[in-house]
């Protein structure tokens, strides 16, 4: 007869004890985290010496940017990758792109692609996974990058100074909260009208009605998109400059001299469930009806890395999807797998791999940030990565990461790659016709 029993006896309460007791390891542990926190008592002392803010490849930036209270990395991420080139378009030491006029534009398309689905799932119970899901958060702040995309392509992109940051832009809870709040209210009449009879056609009309609510309460918030604006400015030698009046649509051709359609998305997913160089989307994931689906090119390692290093030996820097939360210190900016020695403070070690960490919610991307250098050996092999973030100048080398090498393996997710990297190989597969994962999938994560 087995001795097992599902409770916890009291005399394993007492093994347990006695076990720590006896452990002078254990009890140093106990007293460095009670006094200092763990994250103090675990830093490694050589990890921090070891992290140096010099790079073989360095690119060129301006000041750090700061999304402040809000989900909008992606938005910042995206941005930021072109605007060094605007600056030097204008012969200034900095630009910046207004962030606030793509989250509006983020928002609203974001609903009407919410009531689409409502629409859509008429036949989907209310209580099923599905409807259950999209009613979690619709208009999130967080993207991913054919939705930057979809969003520079249809509305272009302004000068911060023509649209400014509000108190909502830069704290956006208040307002993601009241727009849900509606955007539920109308999924509710939607459905409730699909089961009493009105007609698809009906329904849809008052889509359109629903949206002008969302507008209103964006425009409060956000305040108006400008539909035009005159561009003047001075350049770093105090001359003064004028492109007269243009369309965001004219400004964004003119200062992002870059074909998105060739930038194309690679992702490393280790999964047993994913294959190596299969395309995938994420079903009812995205924010412009009509747009770019979401479309992922699953590689290994070495081939993200050796894309992303070809792009900044031409200068020019990378937008990448990470779980920036893990193995991280906020103060001194690294990210590195050993940045904490948490064997040495438990006395056990933490054993899930990559894929493991996927299949059992232990990781998924968070963050999108900006690679801007890369540290290569001699014999070309990265060993740490540059990292523009936009939280800010106050923290690691005014507002710079570190990345080790390791951490990349381990944590991040996506790159955003000149397609003119790859292999023919790899490009035939990513014109093909991706497989579809539903949207709880770990890889439907939006970077916040």
């Amino acid at each position: 007869m087995s001795d097992y029993t599902p409770e916890i006896l009291p005399d394993q309460v007492a093994t347990y004890h006695n076990n720590f007791e006896s452990n002078p390891a254990l009890r140093l542990s106990m007293n460095a985290v009670a006094k200092a926190g763990l994250k103090d008592a675990a830093l490694s002392r050589s990890v921090v010496t070891k992290s140096q803010h010099t790079y073989s490849l360095t690119l060129k930036t301006g000041a750090a940017t700061t999304q402040k209270k809000s989900g909008r990395c992606w938005m910042f991420a995206g941005l930021n990758l072109f605007r060094s080139q605007a600056a030097d378009q204008m012969g200034s030491e900095d630009f910046e792109f207004s962030q606030t006029y793509q989250m509006f534009w983020d928002k609203l398309e974001k609903s009407n692609y919410f009531l689409e689905t409502i629409l859509d799932t008429f036949d989907e119970p209310t209580d099923g996974r599905l409807i259950s899901w999209i009613m979690i958060d619709p208009i999130q702040d967080g993207g991913q990058w054919d939705m930057f995309v979809n969003l520079v392509k249809k509305y272009g992109a302004v000068p911060k100074t023509v649209m400014p940051e509000t108190e909502a832009s830069g704290n956006s809870g208040a307002m993601n909260y009241n727009i849900t709040t509606k955007l539920r209210e109308f999924a509710s009449i939607l459905r409730a009208g699909h089961a009493a009879g009105r007609s698809l056609d009906d329904l849809k009309a008052s889509k359109s009605i629903m949206l002008d609510e969302i507008y209103r309460m964006l425009c409060i918030h956000l305040g108006t998109p400008p539909k035009s604006f005159v561009w003047q400015y001075y350049d770093k030698d105090k001359n003064f400059h004028r492109d007269g009046e243009m369309t965001p649509q004219e400004f964004a051709v003119k200062y992002i001299q870059t074909n998105l359609d060739d930038l194309i998305c690679l992702i490393h997913c280790p999964q047993k469930t994913k294959s190596m160089n299969t395309l995938y989307t994420i079903e009812r994931l995205g924010n412009i009806v009509g747009g770019h689906i979401i479309r992922y090119l699953n590689v290994e390692l070495d081939v993200m890395k050796a894309a992303s290093i070809s792009m900044i030996r031409d200068g020019r820097p990378v937008w990448f999807g990470c779980d920036v939360g893990k193995h991280f210190d906020r103060e001194l900016g690294i990210m590195d797998m050993d940045i904490y020695d948490l064997e040495g403070i438990y006395q056990s070690s933490i054993g899930l791999d990559k894929a493991g960490r996927l299949d059992y919610g232990g990781s998924q991307m968070t963050h999108a940030m900006v690679f801007t250098g890369v540290n290569l050996d001699d014999d070309g092999k990265p060993t740490r990565w540059r990292v523009e973030n936009s939280w800010g100048d106050d923290f690691a080398d005014k507002g710079f990461m570190i990345m080790s090498d390791g951490w990349f393996d381990e944590y991040n997710y996506e790159v955003v790659v000149d397609k003119k990297y790859l292999t023919p190989e790899l490009l035939d597969i990513f014109t093909g016709t991706p497989t579809g994962l539903p949207p709880w999938d770990p890889m439907g994560a939006l970077a916040l």
